[in-house]
């Protein structure tokens, strides 16, 4: 199998760290696994020089870890064109790069890589083109999923490796915490802001478990140190304590993930990377104003939950509501606390499942060695 050797990727940072935190691990992997020349086009460098410090937010052009990494200005340089093209989550094309796009001999594989769904329907959209309205150009439209039959999920072929050898101890040495006692459950907490957080960490605060909950640094940090009523990490009241955690790493953050008990994640990027994390995990999905994302909130848990004893997933399904503010997270946090242990023991025969869908950049790659043949 020859695979086209020069790809192009664009990205408009809309939601901070989601979209480049997806696209950044992609191209990376493209890169370092399947020996391509990847270019990566970005409207804002900031967030990506966060995600990978050696990155260098003021600078148009550098290459870092094999990736060429491109400032993406609005008006767009003439460039020459690669043999794939993805466009990232809908971002749009540059009218002159479509515009040489269409003037090549051999037409460029274009791609609209999609957000991911757990929804039925997008196994029926996965892979199907639409024409250009005006240019000999089709685009085709990649849909990351759940299942066999569609684009899969990202993962790279050292991450179980990796976390093989994970060492818990000597990572929280590193982020500058004390030892783990017996019986101690700890959190990480990166989530959108939401107004039922004061409650849900007062119930923490006044149960006998102890509970250390580490914050990484972002949008949610203001509201929980308004909370405790200070910025000093460690923070405490009650049997509640939280530690601010800088913010990490792509990698570092999978190393958070692990460390973990339980791991509340936002977005797409930390959702799939809570997943192959093997531990139990709360999605706070982007909100939208037309509540679709109810729809796909509830759309993964039929598949998450499925084969779950009806008082676990019952318990799962309420405080994740809850959590994306269809509810109070403190009232059905005792349930969910007590559900833990089976999700732990469920994060194995999922893993084989969503395994069982193909890692995202080997299924690009198959389908573009189908679209040049």
């Amino acid at each position: 199998m020859k695979h086209s050797s020069r790809w192009d990727i664009f990205c408009a940072v809309v939601d901070n760290y989601g979209d480049i935190g997806v696209c950044w691990r992609l191209a990376r992997q493209l890169a370092h696994e399947h020996g391509l020349q990847v270019r990566l086009w970005v409207d804002d460098l900031t967030p990506l020089a966060r995600l990978r410090p050696d990155a260098n937010a003021a600078k148009e052009a550098q290459r870092i870890d094999g990736v060429d990494v491109c400032h993406w200005p609005q008006s767009f340089p003439v460039t020459d064109v690669a043999d794939v093209v993805i466009e990232a989550f809908a971002c749009e094309l540059p009218e002159n790069y479509l515009n040489a796009m269409a003037a090549r001999a051999r037409k460029p594989v274009w791609l609209n890589l999609e957000y991911l769904s757990a929804e039925d329907w997008i196994e029926g959209a996965h892979g199907l083109a639409s024409p250009h309205p005006r240019l000999p150009l089709s685009k085709y439209f990649f849909f990351p999923g759940f299942t066999p039959r569609t684009g899969g999920l990202i993962r790279e072929s050292d991450y179980e490796n990796r976390m093989a050898v994970f060492d818990a101890a000597a990572f929280r040495t590193k982020l500058g915490l004390p030892s783990k006692r017996n019986d101690e459950l700890t959190l990480s907490l990166f989530a959108y802001e939401n107004p039922a957080l004061p409650g849900l960490l007062d119930a923490w605060a006044h149960i006998a478990q102890p509970i250390v909950c580490l914050v990484p640094e972002g949008r949610l940090l203001p509201d929980v140190q308004e909370f405790f009523g200070h910025h000093e990490t460690p923070m405490r009241r009650g049997h509640l304590t939280a530690h601010v955690i800088p913010f990490l790493p792509q990698q570092d953050y999978d190393a958070l993930l692990w460390l973990c008990d339980l791991n509340f994640v936002r977005g797409e990027d930390s959702f799939v990377r809570a997943q192959w994390a093997a531990k139990p995990f709360v999605w706070h999905i982007y909100p939208q104003a037309d509540a679709a994302h109810r729809v796909k909130l509830d759309a993964f848990l039929a598949r998450y939950l499925e084969g779950l004893p009806a008082e676990t997933a019952s318990a799962t399904r309420n405080f994740w509501q809850a959590w994306n503010e269809d509810g109070d997270p403190a009232v059905a946090w005792p349930a969910f606390n007590a559900a833990l242990p089976q999700l732990k023991n469920n994060s194995q025969p999922w893993i084989q499942r969503i395994t069982s869908a193909g890692d995202l950049a080997s299924k690009l790659l198959r389908f573009v060695d189908d679209c040049a043949a």
